[in-house]
């Protein structure tokens, strides 16, 4: 997609993907192999209530690489997109809503991560420019379609797995 001859459209969502990308790359790689590494990760998990905590720190670690490195590559950017709004779903419910909007008040508000999921759903509405693996395949799904699937697919991804799995009172430590 490009609105303007010159090319310029087409840098700029190449960079806004590789921005995306190398956000949820480095975010995937700090839970495995930062701080406490995946075992804290899963701790903490845990502590959130989402149980059991180590299958979703993986979960999650994965999702966002995955998510991450197709971004990059511009390739089946809905499904790419959608993956990034589940878990940034996931993010918002679990640890950022209750704690407010800005992200520097004490235990994190969710400005963070309702900018990275906009982000997604944004690049999955406008695709992922000339200077992509998709671009190549020439999708048949048009704009509207593609932030459809992204968002769709991502509140409902999201939102199954907190159902499923997230049980708060049952966090370690609440007493419960």
């Amino acid at each position: 997609m490009s609105t303007s001859g010159d090319g310029a459209s087409d840098l700029a969502l190449f960079c806004f993907r590789l921005t995306l990308a190398v956000v949820f790359v480095m975010h995937a790689w700090n839970h495995v192999f930062g701080g406490g590494r995946i075992e804290g990760t899963a701790r903490w998990f845990e502590s959130l209530g989402m149980r059991p905590g180590r299958l979703h720190a993986w979960t999650a670690s994965l999702t966002e690489f995955g998510a991450g490195v197709l971004i990059g590559l511009g390739l089946l950017t809905p499904l790419a997109s959608a993956a990034a709004i589940a878990v940034m779903g996931v993010a918002l419910v679990t640890t950022h809503l209750r704690n407010g909007f800005f992200i520097f008040r004490p235990s994190e508000g969710y400005e963070y991560v309702l900018v990275l999921a906009v982000c997604a759903a944004t690049l999955a509405g406008l695709g992922p420019g000339r200077w992509s693996l998709d671009e190549l395949a020439e999708p048949s799904i048009g704009g509207w379609g593609r932030l459809a699937v992204a968002v769709g697919l991502g509140v409902c991804g999201a939102a199954a797995q907190l159902v499923v799995f997230w049980r708060p009172g049952t966090a370690a430590g609440s007493g419960a």
